[in-house]
C-alpha cells in the first residue's frame, strides 16, 4: 500500500521541486488538466506587463524596431525548438495550431501533384480532422482523405498517398504513438509526414530531426503554459524551406514588407511561413513561459512524468479496485503525459472533483482525463486527489442530478 509519507518522500528528493514556485496557484487546489490549459508563471506575468506598460505605452510603434517585435516569431520559434529536437531557424511561432496545419497540409500537397490521397487517423482532434477535408477540397484537383484505424497503418500505404497526418499523443487516452516508425513508412511509400504536437510538447522528450520528421505543428497554452489562445508553431524541415509554399502569404512573409510590392516575394526561411501581424502581447507570455522550460531537461520532465502517472495508476487500482477502466498505456513508450480513466459517469466524477479542488476535464463518450505536468505537480498532490476522488464514490456526489446537464466547456 502506497503512503501519503511514501509520496511526501519523493517530493523531497524530486529534482524539479523548485519549479513549483514559478507558478500562479490556488494553493487549494489539485491542478490536473495543464493537458488543456497551463497554469499562470511569474515570468509571463511579468513579461506581459514589461511588453504593455513599457514597449507598448512607451515605444509605441517604434517597439517594431527597438524592441525587436519584428523577430519575435523566429526568435521565439528557436527557444521552442530543442523541445522538440529541431535545430535553429526550423520553427516558427504564428497564429495557432489549425491555421499552421491549414498552411502546411496546403503546402505538402503542392509538393506531390502526382498523389491524391491523405491519410489521418479517425480518432483524431476534429479540428485536424476538419481542417485536413477543407484542404483536400481546395487542392485544385481531387483528393481523398481516408480516416483510418491508425493500428492499420500499413495497409494503406502505397503510391497514390500524398500525406500522412497523426496527432503524436492522442489526446483522449494519452497513448503516443511511434514517431520513427510511423515516418520512416510514410517515407518509405513516397508519402510525407506531417505531425501535430499539441499534446507532447513540453510533456515528452521528441527528436524531429532523428525521426526525419518533415512538417510538424504545435500549440502553446497546453504543456508550455503560455496562456488561453496562445499561439502555434510550425517545424519545418530544413531541406523543405524554399521548396514548400505558404498557401496563406501575408505581408510580413514577404521577402521585402516594408517595400509594398505588388507581387509576392517569399521571405528566406522559416519567416516565409508567417502570414499577418503577430500578437505581440500574446507572444510576451510564451516568452515568459520558456524561460521555466530552461531550467530543466525534458530527460527530467519526462522521469517525473512517468513516475507521476504510475502512481496516479496504482493509487487508482488500490483505493478504487474495479471502479474505472485505464484506457491509457502502461507501457512508458508508448503514454504521453496523461492519464484516461474511462467511466459511465464521467462527467458527474469530474464536475465533483472539480467541486472538490481537484480540476480534470471530461472527454465523450465517457473519458476522465487527467495531465501531469512534472513542472508543478508533487507527488503528494497526486495522493491526495485519488483520496478526494474515494470521497466522491463514498458519497455518490458524481450521481447528483445537478451534473446531467452539461456545461459548454467539459
Amino acid at each position: 500500500m502506497i503512503l501519503r509519507d511514501d509520496c511526501a518522500a519523493m517530493d523531497e528528493n524530486d529534482e524539479l521541486c523548485s519549479l513549483r514556485g514559478e507558478f500562479c496557484f490556488n494553493e487549494r487546489e489539485i491542478y490536473l488538466d495543464g493537458n488543456s490549459l497551463g497554469p499562470l508563471c511569474e515570468a509571463s506575468s511579468r513579461r506581459v506587463r514589461e511588453v504593455v506598460s513599457e514597449e507598448w505605452a512607451k515605444g509605441l510603434v517604434r517597439s517594431w524596431n527597438t524592441a525587436g517585435w519584428m523577430l519575435e516569431p523566429t526568435r521565439l520559434g528557436d527557444k521552442i525548438a530543442p523541445l522538440i529536437g529541431a535545430e535553429p531557424g526550423e520553427v516558427v511561432v504564428a497564429d495557432t495550431l489549425t491555421f499552421l496545419l491549414a498552411k502546411l497540409i496546403g503546402g505538402t500537397l503542392a509538393l506531390r501533384p502526382d498523389r491524391h490521397v491523405i491519410i489521418t487517423d479517425e480518432a483524431n482532434f476534429h479540428s485536424d480532422l476538419y481542417i485536413v477535408e477543407a484542404m483536400a477540397q481546395r487542392a485544385g484537383r481531387p483528393m481523398t482523405v481516408k480516416t483510418i484505424e491508425r493500428a492499420t497503418l500499413d495497409e494503406h500505404l502505397d503510391d497514390d498517398v500524398a500525406l500522412v497526418m497523426l496527432t503524436h499523443v492522442d489526446f483522449r487516452t494519452g497513448e503516443m504513438l511511434d514517431m520513427k516508425g510511423i515516418t520512416k513508412k510514410a517515407h518509405d511509400s513516397g508519402a510525407l509526414m506531417l505531425w501535430d504536437l499539441a499534446h507532447s510538447t513540453g510533456a515528452v522528450p521528441i527528436d524531429v530531426s532523428g525521426c526525419d520528421v518533415d512538417f510538424a505543428a504545435g500549440c502553446t497554452y497546453k504543456y508550455l503554459n503560455a496562456g488561453p489562445g496562445s499561439p502555434g508553431f510550425a517545424y519545418i524541415r530544413r531541406n523543405w524551406q524554399g521548396v514548400i509554399e505558404n498557401p496563406l502569404p501575408g505581408w510580413l512573409g514577404h521577402a521585402r514588407p516594408f517595400d509594398f510590392e505588388r507581387t509576392y516575394e517569399p521571405a528566406e526561411g522559416m519567416q516565409a511561413f508567417v502570414t499577418s501581424s503577430p500578437s505581440i502581447i500574446a507572444l510576451a507570455s510564451l516568452d515568459g513561459a520558456l524561460e521555466v522550460f530552461a531550467q530543466a531537461s525534458m530527460s527530467q520532465i519526462r522521469r517525473k512524468s512517468l513516475a507521476l502517472t504510475d502512481l496516479f495508476m496504482a493509487l487508482v487500482e488500490d483505493r478504487l479496485p474495479g471502479v474505472f477502466e485505464i484506457v491509457t498505456p502502461r507501457a512508458h513508450d508508448k503514454r504521453g503525459s496523461q492519464v484516461a480513466l474511462r467511466h459511465d459517469d464521467g462527467y458527474g466524477i469530474i464536475q465533483a472533483l472539480i467541486e472538490r479542488g481537484v480540476i480534470g476535464d471530461f472527454r465523450d463518450p465517457d473519458i476522465c482525463r487527467f495531465g501531469f505536468t512534472p513542472l508543478y505537480l508533487r507527488f503528494v498532490d497526486v495522493y491526495d486527489a485519488v483520496e478526494r476522488m474515494v470521497e466522491v464514490f463514498n458519497s455518490a456526489m458524481h450521481l447528483d442530478p445537478r451534473y446531467r446537464v452539461r456545461n459548454p466547456v467539459t
